[in-house]
């Protein structure tokens, strides 16, 4: 852990000592050294569960996808974020690395702690870097308003997770993942203990986020630069995913009066989100309504608590990290260069950046869960258990599926074909350095292809 984690830290003095001429160069190569060095997690010694550096930080297969996850998307981020940031003064262009780095510190310890505190202490931290990202380097002027509903919508949500938290520790005596996968489910009789439940819970479904409490998400989306749409799309939103996982264990079998509703809001949310983004003008707009459905489906595959649904949201949580990221980044290279995300106004860009419509045909296959991607094993492996739950549960994922498919070809169709109109004649050609980025996110898609069990956790 502290392989990563110290050389995460030491990225601080290496932004403020470098020089202005090589700042971006090292960031990138040191980023990039730091994620090849977090592939060594892939390779699982360990028998119990747990692989262990102390008492406080470990790893398991459930955290280890997720852990290589974060690591990978720094470099990305600071690649994607290279061309607008280049053109401010040196001292912003340091302080908005130091935040994308000090997320990236945040989220190692989020997703490795092995105390519940710590890692609700690392959730919330990463508000505030995400917070000063959206409203100091967001494009338009309602970039403070999207702030302020992206951190109350969360605070609001997590402050009833603490008090449910100390209640749990008053019971159990401890809050260790590991000593707490071990003790019995809780057996909730009363209405305050269903209300203890809920706050558990809540919380990362707003993170997550769930249809209903979702708003947040397409401001801080439309709202934030690139990076910060990245790592929001990539990863804040699979916190909720891995803390719902985390806390299920403890909470056992729950009351059907409590699943029942937030499984139908999943699932409605799919259909409703699905049909938002068919009227959508706006492609990150579209980008970030579209992961709202996807993350609808792994809410519901972790609260139906079976090892098929686990596996299939762990598996859907990481193949649309990529590709969702692989698709805002897309969207940021089409708004440099027509100043607008309109997707009328960026018609026909096949007939001048061919091998960008490539990578835009890739991306749009990737999110609607094309056979073999990754992504149809995570939808086919919740759509099977929600069936084997309840049959009529079919109906909303199959249309929430074929939306999904429509809504991606039409954002294909849209920017990428149709006649070329006469003010994008003379843009400027795609540089090497956005085609990097893009392999560099559907590369690991492809190659998942091959290896899922990666990334399937600990329920095969």
């Amino acid at each position: 852990m502290l392989k990563i984690l110290m050389p995460t830290i030491m990225l601080f003095p290496t932004i403020w000592l470098s020089t202005s001429k090589w700042l971006w160069t090292t960031m990138t190569l040191q980023s990039m050294l730091i994620a090849t060095t977090s592939l060594m997690w892939i390779k699982w010694t360990s028998e119990t569960g747990w692989n262990t550096s102390n008492l406080y930080m470990a790893t398991d297969p459930l955290s280890t996808p997720l852990l290589i996850l974060t690591c990978w998307l720094l470099p990305l981020m600071i690649i994607a974020s290279q061309n607008h940031i280049k053109t401010e003064p040196m001292n912003r262009q340091r302080g908005y690395i130091t935040l994308l780095v000090s997320l990236q510190m945040f989220l190692i310890m989020a997703f490795g702690a092995t105390e519940i505190i710590m890692f609700y202490v690392m959730f919330e931290a990463t508000l505030i870097p995400t917070l000063i990202i959206i409203t100091r380097w967001g494009n338009q002027a309602e970039r403070l308003n999207a702030g302020t509903y992206f951190l109350f919508y969360t605070l609001t949500g997590s402050l009833p997770l603490l008090v449910a938290l100390l209640l749990l520790h008053q019971d159990l005596g401890t809050l260790s993942m590991m000593m707490m996968q071990h003790s019995e489910p809780l057996n909730l009789s009363s209405w305050g203990d269903k209300i203890w439940w809920a706050s558990c819970l809540i919380a990362f479904l707003v993170k997550m986020p769930l249809y209903g409490v979702h708003l947040w998400l397409p401001k801080a989306h439309v709202e934030a630069p690139v990076a910060g749409s990245m790592v929001l799309a990539a990863i804040l939103l699979k916190l909720g995913g891995y803390g719902m996982m985390r806390m299920m264990i403890i909470l056992g079998p729950s009351a059907k009066d409590l699943v029942y509703p937030i499984i139908a809001l999943a699932l409605w949310g799919v259909i409703m989100t699905g049909t938002i983004c068919l009227r959508q003008t706006d492609m990150k707009s579209l980008i970030a309504y579209s992961s709202v459905s996807h993350m609808g489906l792994v809410a519901g595959g972790i609260l139906i608590q079976t090892p098929w649904g686990f596996t299939g949201a762990l598996l859907l949580m990481i193949a649309h990290g990529l590709v969702s990221s692989a698709l805002f980044c897309l969207a940021n290279t089409t708004y440099e260069r027509t100043h607008s995300r309109t997707m009328m106004l960026a018609r026909g860009l096949q007939a001048i950046f061919p091998l960008t419509a490539t990578w835009w045909f890739i991306s749009n296959l990737a999110n609607l869960a094309l056979p073999p991607l990754p992504n149809l094993m995570g939808e086919l492996a919740i759509i099977t258990s929600m069936f084997n739950w309840s049959p009529w549960t079919l109906i909303v994922t199959g249309a929430g599926t074929l939306i999904t498919a429509a809504y991606s070809l039409y954002l294909f169709l849209t920017t990428q074909r149709g006649p070329l109109p006469q003010h994008t004649m003379n843009l400027q050609p795609f540089h090497t350095r956005e085609h990097l980025l893009m392999a560099l996110h559907l590369i690991p898609v492809i190659l998942l292809i091959a290896k899922p069990e990666i990334i399937w956790g600990w329920w095969h």
